[in-house]
Order: structure tokens, then C-alpha cells, then sequence
């Protein structure tokens, strides 16, 4: 089987107010800036990252761990982590060191000082760059219904935005974000990248902002498009669709099996009606471009990579876990319900927070889960 990690941003929150503290620094200072955490663009965020693991078991270890780590050390700064795709409390925002980031902020001004967004990259080890590219091209149709499975972020500046998943708008204000055209080869993908760099309007290929993309450190494809995931268990589970999307999209190059070949425009689009109603409403179906109820949508892409994840031993898991996200919904659906409270904003990040770490207490470096695929409720 292919491996696979995966980096979770994480905001650091203040356990009463709910707003966001640039404690980033302070907190990797105390954990002796370990190898599986790191700062992020802004001081409010800390990122954590697997190894690359060959199950889901691994996975879903390793956040439980990463994700109690770095709430440990943010408790000894007064903090809290929260597993928040857009911070539901409106507060100033703080650089983390280094020129490069003094460069963005100079460069894009407002959508730099307001980028305070969170989200779940998916690595997935390939053969070769070559095929890496065949496969983002088959897999780019795909790619809006994890904005919806994963959507966890619908309150933005203290204010109800109507979107299941705003950090897909918030995002999407970067000029090189959204999907890729189609592209065939490698060296179409190297010339994509020169020529952007060559505009100056960018400042190098780690501002390839793609819905999936070619990781520049590592020999993965990479996506991008999904929110942080409230639940550990709902981002082990998107990271076991991923791989085995890549897979199916890998064998469909080997058997000469051509794209969709969606128009980009209809694939951008695809991703703005996930990103406006999640799974609580309509979705573009990947292959017949016309809405459907969101189940249907879901269904098409588990059928899509249904053999890919028989071959893994991952399709009896996958499915349950899937039907219950689908029973009772993404981070999206707890935020809201936390609003209802008369509490305000602050009842919604205390949900989060609480969301956020079930079912971390008991994993260690050598821990195992209870039972696999266990859905948390």
C-alpha cells in the first residue's frame, strides 16, 4: 500500500473568550520544537503532522497524540487548542518570525492580515513526479466533496457567513489557490509553476496554493482543499478516502483510463457549492456535472474508489465511519448547534475545544485505539 500523513493546523484559542493567542512560539518552546509540530503563517495556529503511516490505525494514533501534545503545552501558556477551520471570534492577528512571512504580508496586505484559516493536508506517496501529475489530473473532479465531508467552518469575525465551509472562500482570495487545469506531464506542471513564479507575483513554488499539488519536499501529492476537522476520527477517515482516491486515480493512468476532464470553471464552482451547503444540500456530481442530494454525491465518489479500498482492507471501515459523519454531520453542524446556546460565540469554541480532544486522554507513543473505526458521537 502507498503511505500517507497528514498535517492538521490548529488554532490556539483562550479557554473563556474563545479568541485566538499568539502563543504559538511559547508553546513549541516548551515542547522542545519536536519534529511532529510547528508554527504556522500566524502566532495563533500551530500545525501537527504524521509520520507516514500505512493504516488508519496509524493515522488516527498519531493525531490523538499530536493533538493532546500540543493542547498540553498550550494549557502551560493559558491556552487551548481548538480543531477550528475559521476562528469564530474576531481578534488581532500576529506573524510568526521570518522575512518570508514579512514578504506575504507586504505583498498581498489585507488578505494576508485577515488569513487566520485552518486546514487538513493529505500526503500520499507516489512513483514518480510523472505520475503524480497523471494522478492530480483524475483526482482535481473529486476534490469539492471533501470540502463538504470535512466542512468545519462556518462562522467567521463573530458573524454567521451562511457557508458550511468559509474557510474554502477565505482561501481562495490567494491568486495561485483553487484547481488545476488538466496538464498530461510532468514538464507541463514544471512550466505551470516557472511561469507563475515568473509573473513576480509569487514568490516561489511553496506558494502553489492547488487544490492537490506536487509536495516540494516530499515525493507525495499533497491536497489541500479540506477543513480541519473537528473530529480526529472524521480526519483519519479523509485521509484513508484520499490514498484511496490516488490509488484509483493511479491505476486509471496505468490503464490508460483518461480524465473527466471537467472544465476548471464547473470543478471551481463544484468546490463553492460544498463549500456554501456541506452535506446539508445539493453537490455536483464529479462525472455528471448537474446537482444531486448530497448523499448521492458521496456515494458516486465511495463507488469511484470502491476498489482501492476493498484491496487495502479499508472499505468495511471506511463505510461505517463515512455513514456516521454523514449521521451526524461535520464540525459545521456542531458549531451551529453550539450557537444556539444564547452563549455566543464563546459556547462555540468551548464545543470545539471539548470536540477537539475526545478520546485523546489514554494514547501514548505506543498506544493503540480501542476499537478501529470507532465513530465519536
Amino acid at each position: 500500500m502507498r503511505t500517507f500523513g497528514v498535517e492538521e493546523e490548529l488554532l490556539i484559542v483562550d479557554p473563556v473568550s474563545g479568541e485566538p493567542l499568539p502563543r504559538a512560539a511559547h508553546m513549541l518552546a516548551i515542547m522542545g520544537r519536536p519534529q511532529d509540530a510547528t508554527h504556522e503563517f500566524k502566532l495563533e495556529q500551530i500545525e501537527i503532522q504524521t509520520s507516514p503511516c500505512l493504516t488508519h490505525e496509524q493515522i488516527l494514533g498519531q493525531l490523538h497524540q499530536g493533538r493532546h501534545a500540543v493542547d498540553r503545552a498550550a494549557r502551560q501558556v493559558g491556552a487551548r487548542i481548538a480543531a477550528l477551520a475559521t476562528s469564530p471570534r474576531s481578534a488581532a492577528t500576529h506573524l510568526s518570525p521570518g522575512e518570508r512571512y514579512v514578504a506575504l504580508a507586504e505583498q498581498f496586505r489585507i488578505t494576508s492580515h485577515e488569513q487566520l484559516t485552518c486546514g487538513l493536508h493529505v500526503h500520499v506517496a507516489i512513483e514518480s513526479p510523472q505520475e503524480g501529475v497523471e494522478i492530480l489530473d483524475r483526482i482535481r473532479d473529486w476534490l469539492p466533496l471533501l470540502i463538504a465531508l470535512s466542512a468545519n467552518s462556518p462562522f467567521w469575525h463573530g458573524a454567521n457567513t451562511g457557508y458550511a465551509s468559509f474557510r474554502t472562500q477565505a482561501w481562495n482570495r490567494w491568486p495561485t489557490s483553487g484547481p488545476l487545469d488538466v496538464l498530461g506531464t510532468e514538464a507541463a506542471y514544471r512550466a505551470l509553476v516557472a511561469d507563475l513564479i515568473g509573473t513576480g507575483g509569487i514568490f516561489d513554488e511553496g506558494m502553489m496554493y492547488f487544490d492537490a499539488r506536487l509536495s516540494r519536499n516530499n515525493p507525495t501529492v499533497e491536497t489541500r482543499v479540506a477543513d480541519v476537522c473537528l473530529n480526529a476520527a472524521d480526519s483519519a477517515l479523509l485521509a484513508v478516502l484520499v490514498r484511496g482516491l490516488v490509488e484509483t486515480a493511479a491505476r486509471e493512468a496505468g490503464q490508460g483510463v483518461d480524465p473527466l476532464g471537467t472544465p476548471t470553471p464547473i470543478v471551481r464552482l463544484a468546490s463553492w457549492r460544498a463549500s456554501r451547503s456541506g452535506l446539508n444540500g445539493v453537490l455536483v456530481h464529479p462525472a455528471e456535472r448537474r446537482p444531486v442530494p448530497a448523499a448521492d454525491a458521496i456515494a458516486a465518489f465511495m463507488a469511484h474508489i470502491e476498489d482501492a479500498l476493498r484491496d487495502s482492507g479499508e472499505l468495511d471501515g471506511a463505510t461505517a465511519a463515512l455513514e456516521a459523519l454523514l449521521a451526524r454531520g461535520s464540525g459545521e453542524r456542531v458549531q451551529r448547534e453550539a450557537a444556539l446556546g444564547g452563549g455566543g460565540m464563546a459556547d462555540v469554541v468551548a464545543a470545539a475545544v471539548e470536540a477537539t480532544h475526545a478520546h485523546d486522554d489514554g494514547w501514548d507513543d505506543g498506544g493503540r485505539p480501542t476499537a478501529l473505526w470507532e465513530p465519536e458521537r
